[in-house]
């Protein structure tokens, strides 16, 4: 019997509101403390917009390179990590961001963001150039089940060039890591 072929959209294809060098989908979001945040209020600076797990290994383990380059980065990068997993509280994302020295995390209790941007693992990075335009969506980094080390860098790439005044080379890759969880 031949197995059902997995259904799988196409690199590209997300929603008309998520396409690579076109203005990314501005949002409002409470962080820890409640404090809104929009993706607007970073106009001039590169944003790094990532759905992120404190239980996901994969957000644990790309949290540490992340967070070593935004020190090299300094003000002109900013990193908003969206928390949206049902099955995660308020007080396990607060002790996983403070531990792990997470700027902000913003809490995306009902998926509006999640499925403004069709985000669908944590991680899932998204970079926003200075003038708001979406320059990179995916993978933070080649690591995968057959390639547990990575060797290739994206989100760090992808950065580094809008840092540099260029474009990324690299635009877009599948994300890997943990489903992000809508149901508990």
């Amino acid at each position: 019997m031949p197995r059902p072929q997995r259904s799988l959209r196409p690199l590209g294809s997300y929603n008309r509101s998520m396409q690579l060098s076109q203005p990314a989908p501005d949002f409002e979001l409470p962080d820890l403390e409640g404090n809104l945040h929009r993706l607007s209020d970073y106009h001039g600076k590169i944003v790094i917009v990532n759905f992120w797990s404190c239980e996901c290994p994969h957000s644990e383990r790309t949290d540490r390179s992340t967070m070593a380059c935004l020190v090299q980065w300094g003000d002109d990068v900013q990193l908003l990590s969206i928390a949206a997993n049902r099955s995660e509280s308020t007080q396990e994302v607060a002790e996983a961001a403070k531990a792990r020295c997470l700027p902000q995390v913003l809490i995306d209790a009902e998926h509006v963001v999640v499925d403004l941007y069709e985000a669908i693992s944590t991680p899932h990075a998204f970079v926003v150039d200075r003038g708001g335009i979406l320059r990179y969506r995916g993978a933070v980094d080649d690591v995968m089940f057959r390639q547990p080390k990575a060797t290739r860098f994206f989100l760090e790439e992808a950065v580094e060039a809008l840092l540099d005044g260029h474009l990324p080379t690299l635009e877009e890759t599948l994300a890997y890591g943990c489903a992000i969880v809508r149901e508990i």
